[in-house]
């Protein structure tokens, strides 16, 4: 079993609408596994893609869900854990695990979701808490971090490949899915604050380039190696939303150049940190989705199913030509092939 994350510390990258497309590609590519989404984001945009999107009514059908008791959702998950935060208490995986081809048939059936929750944001300050109280003979902060690998426990065996979708943030609930992680998926666009939230990330996950030694104590990747647990590793850097302006004299091409640059160094430095060895093996180029793929995240539907042609979104005709379409799926398949 394979866990993979979509995570950069900068919002707007694409992050979430990468991480449906690819499930979706991957779970209809293999047909034979099962696969799981978990949404740890508060803004669970995840979730209401896959259970419709805004013009099958996503969001209704997630607070639905999120009104299930036990809250089907991985919020209501944590709010399970709080009364017992070192030690899993007895509970039932499958209370919090929704099927999301039941409610949108657009999605492949081998695909189930853990939906987000925005209780996140009002669960994380208790959560931190928990993790930093001082409790002899009890790592507080690891048996935090292992909420998720703690729901997956029970289940790890009905699952081949698991996807989590992160908040940019690096807040509590970040480091609880990443601390359960194999392989990370960076999507970054072509803007110097893309550069900057890639080294953050570096620094965040594997405490490189820390301004003082005082940070290295408290990093996440001091405190998950102090415990004997692996890193996440590097899988793929996705340049994404690149446009047909992106020539190379251009000042968007001057950014992806320094990017390329920086992984390279990396690379050379701290190879251990990535599961390639050249550049080339982990960059992909995502082309823009441009109206395509506005029409695709607002019906919940992946990119392949979509239909060329004037289109329904809410009451307004839009056109979708199959060219840009083709390309989109292209350029999916390219990432999912990575995977």
């Amino acid at each position: 079993m394979t866990v993979y994350a979509f995570w950069n510390n900068k919002g707007g990258t694409g992050k979430t609408s990468l991480c449906f497309q690819s499930i979706c590609f991957y779970a209809n590519q293999h047909p034979e596994e099962r696969i799981l989404a978990i949404d740890v984001c508060p803004q669970a945009n995840l979730s209401e893609l896959f259970l419709g999107g805004l013009a099958n009514e996503g969001s209704a059908k997630l607070l639905a869900r999120q009104g299930e008791i036990p809250r089907a959702t991985i919020g209501g998950y944590f709010q399970l854990r709080l009364p017992s935060p070192y030690s899993p208490s007895t509970f039932s995986a499958t209370d919090f695990i929704t099927q999301p081809s039941q409610y949108n048939n657009a999605v492949p059936d081998n695909i189930d979701l853990v939906c987000g929750d925005p209780l996140l944001e009002l669960q994380a300050n208790a959560i931190s808490t928990l993790a930093n109280n001082q409790i002899p003979g009890t790592n507080a902060w690891l048996a935090v971090v292992d909420w998720i690998r703690d729901l997956l426990e029970p289940i790890k065996g009905q699952y081949d490949t698991i996807f989590i979708d992160c908040n940019p943030s690096f807040s509590i609930y970040t480091q609880i899915a990443l601390s359960a992680v194999d392989r990370l998926i960076l999507p970054v666009m072509a803007d110097d604050s893309s550069r900057r939230a890639i080294q953050n990330a570096f620094s965040l996950v594997y405490g490189l380039k820390l301004p003082s030694d005082v940070y290295s104590t408290y990093a996440f990747a001091t405190r998950l190696k102090e415990a004997g647990r692996p890193l996440p590793q590097v899988h793929a850097i996705a340049k994404n939303r690149l446009t047909q302006y992106m020539g190379p004299a251009s000042a968007y091409a001057a950014v992806l150049r320094s990017i390329d640059g920086d992984v390279t160094k990396l690379l050379q430095s701290n190879p251990e940190i990535f599961t390639f060895e050249d550049r080339e093996d982990g960059v992909v180029d995502i082309r823009d989705f441009q109206t395509t793929g506005v029409v695709a995240f607002a019906r919940g539907c992946p990119l392949y199913g979509l239909q060329a042609g004037r289109l329904d979104v809410m009451g307004h005709r839009v056109s979708v030509h199959e060219e840009y379409r083709q390309n989109c799926v292209a350029a999916m398949n390219d990432l999912t092939s990575m995977l």
